[in-house]
């Protein structure tokens, strides 16, 4: 079971559009996934087509011991991956969570008990460094990072590969950056293309090959509940989402 988180500090980086594309089209390509929504805003969640506001247990009960992992996963009917699901209740839990034990390690316990079920099991965090996110880089085996190519973009990598550091050297020892996925890339724009030829630079092969244009197919899906890579598999967005599944899966061959 390969685990990895999708964090990035920075809001609107299109984290959960490539969580809930990645985990379709590895489901799609047969791999049997589990999308894990940690932000209490539910996007994936409601992305993969599944009504936050109905549901009885979430990632929240997961966290707090109140019910399993096997209790709270529903299935993602437009998406065929499974899910565990999450709502506004979880922004309460990061201060009910002060008080528990292993705090940062509740996901990763919850987690340990579906080695045999899962092939992937993909994190969707939320745009912060809280003690949700750090029970998402805690439990994952590596991160991807999805970016945009401009300035701002890069001043807030270097605040998350320390962490991604941080986290790597005081608990969690199998923690690496697996690679940055470019996103929501504007061809036209000349900063875009010299922020990604800096990435390169500096990451070297990090650097997914895979580059995500911006695609209103894809920014259109969600309000459907279904995955951009199912919504308009033509699309360029859609096409993209597929190409990054399959370099995924090679990339875990030399890992």
């Amino acid at each position: 079971m390969h685990i990895f988180a999708i964090a990035n500090q920075k809001g609107g980086v299109g984290k959960t559009t490539t969580t809930v594309n990645l985990a379709a089209a590895l489901a799609a390509a047969g791999q049997r996934t589990l999308l894990v929504d940690l932000d209490p805003q539910g996007n994936a969640t409601m992305g993969s087509g599944i009504d936050k506001r109905a549901l009885t247990n979430t990632v929240y009960q997961v966290l707090l011991g109140l019910a399993t992992l096997a209790q709270a996963r529903a299935v993602s009917p437009s998406g065929g991956f499974d899910l565990l699901p999450a709502n506004r209740d979880l922004a309460g839990a990061e201060v009910e969570m002060v008080d528990l034990e292993r705090r940062e390690m509740r996901l990763k316990e919850a987690l340990a008990n579906h080695v045999a079920d899962y092939d992937f099991v993909l994190i969707d965090c939320p745009p912060s460094l809280s003690l949700l996110t750090l029970n998402g880089l805690c439990a994952a085996h590596g991160v991807v990072i999805p970016m945009q190519c401009e300035y701002y973009a890069l001043e807030g990598l270097s605040d998350l590969v320390n962490t991604i550091k941080k986290v790597h050297a005081n608990l969690n020892r199998e923690l690496k950056i697996i690679g940055l996925l470019r996103v929501m890339f504007d061809p036209r724009a000349t900063l875009g293309h010299q922020v990604s030829a800096e990435l390169e630079q500096h990451f070297g092969d990090k650097v997914f090959k895979t580059v995500v244009p911006r695609n209103v197919r894809l920014a259109e899906a969600p309000s459907y509940g279904v995955p951009g890579v199912l919504f308009d598999k033509a699309s360029k967005g859609a096409q993209a989402y597929y190409a990054f599944a399959n370099e995924m899966i090679e990339r875990l061959k030399t890992i």
